[in-house]
């Protein structure tokens, strides 16, 4: 917010206009609290493609673009749009238009979503998931885990303050047997420097496996919300691919 400042010249208002004046912005302000006709909040709504046939998409949410021309892993910053109790979402081929799927969500004013395009077995899907919107408590970062990666598995996570052996002979997870396709509730973390670790449900967590995913250090100072989308990997040597999006900085 912008505030301007003039000093140049000062205007005295008789008491009965003031008084009419503060009763005005007072009425304005409530009336702004609530929903009254012709007002309602907007609603956040962003991306995250989780697809693997799909070529680079377009969606629309209602007719308007929400991304345009992305692939898997992409995951867009937040574009407002009205809210709506059946919110129309449209997938299409970026190149040709070419319908891939269309749904139906809802989509709350005031609050923030996200539209996941899925395709697993080959089916396009589209879902749209009501994001955290509120920061996490203080001294605590709030996780959500996406596991889109089939060929992996169910995975077990965890957030541990080093990669060493002992770190991980006394490590227990935060998430675990998190089905292929299913979405984790928002779990807290007591804020610090930490490894997030992915593994595949049922195995042991050592250094050598190749089945566990180690993030680069997180500083996470406090107040964090962050989803984590989980893919198979582009190649079966390498561990699952993680793309982390921030829901609240």
């Amino acid at each position: 917010m912008v505030r301007w400042r003039d000093n140049s010249r000062r205007i005295t208002i008789p008491a009965v206009v003031l008084v009419g004046l503060l009763s005005l912005t007072g009425a304005l302000l409530l009336a702004g609290c609530e929903n009254v006709a012709g007002y309602s909040s907007t609603s956040l709504v962003r991306l995250i493609d989780a697809s693997y046939n799909a070529p680079a998409i377009t969606v629309t949410v209602e007719g308007d673009q929400l991304a345009a021309n992305v692939g898997q892993g992409d995951i867009t910053l937040y574009g407002a749009f009205p809210p709506s109790n059946n919110a129309s979402v449209k997938v299409t081929n970026a190149s040709n238009n070419t319908v891939l799927v269309s749904s139906n969500g809802t989509l709350l004013g005031g609050a923030s979503q996200s539209v996941l395009v899925t395709d697993i077995n080959a089916e396009y899907q589209v879902t749209v998931l009501e994001d955290q919107s509120q920061p996490a408590p203080s001294g605590h970062s709030d996780f959500r885990i996406l596991n889109q990666a089939p060929s992996t598995g169910a995975v077990d996570v965890y957030f541990l303050p080093s990669t060493t052996a002992t770190s991980y002979a006394n490590a227990k997870p935060v998430i675990t047997g998190l089905a292929v396709g299913a979405t984790s509730a928002y779990v807290a973390i007591p804020s610090s420097t930490l490894y997030m670790i992915i593994v595949a449900t049922g195995k042991t967590l050592t250094a050598t496996s190749t089945t566990i995913y180690v993030s680069p250090a997180l500083p996470l100072v406090g107040g964090e919300v962050r989803t984590v989308l989980v893919v198979d990997p582009l190649l079966v040597t390498q561990p699952v691919q993680v793309y982390i999006a921030n829901d609240v900085d």
